[in-house]
């Protein structure tokens, strides 16, 4: 998986280069996001700018990183849906769930 990360203060932000996020490659995006956790870091951004598709797979990785965030006594949030994957976040109400922003520096300001 093609993943770009950039510290901004004390968050890490995770920048999905992928059109798809799915079987294929979710299984990276869930071992990237528990290792910053497990060394330490409190606040993870993911940013799904480039995502077009997403499927219960990738799902479940976000999920896995939020449950992680939790256990950790971190935060996970999510940035730059495009219309079908956050289209998925509501229909399964997972946009219930996790803290989503339009741009990556809108939730990096959240954080503060």
């Amino acid at each position: 998986m093609n993943l770009e990360q950039e510290t901004r203060n004390d968050i890490v932000i995770l920048y999905v280069k992928e059109e798809r996020l799915d079987a294929h490659n979710s299984v990276d995006l869930k071992a990237a996001v528990q290792k910053l956790f497990e060394e330490g870091k409190k606040n993870v951004l993911v940013d799904l700018k480039e995502v077009r598709f997403i499927d219960s797979s990738g799902l479940g990785a976000l999920v896995s990183g939020f449950k992680n965030a939790i256990s950790h006594q971190g935060n996970l949030k999510l940035s730059s849906l495009q219309s079908q994957v956050k289209s998925m976040f509501e229909l399964t109400r997972l946009h219930r769930v996790f803290e989503i922003f339009p741009s990556a520096p809108e939730a990096v300001e959240n954080f503060q």
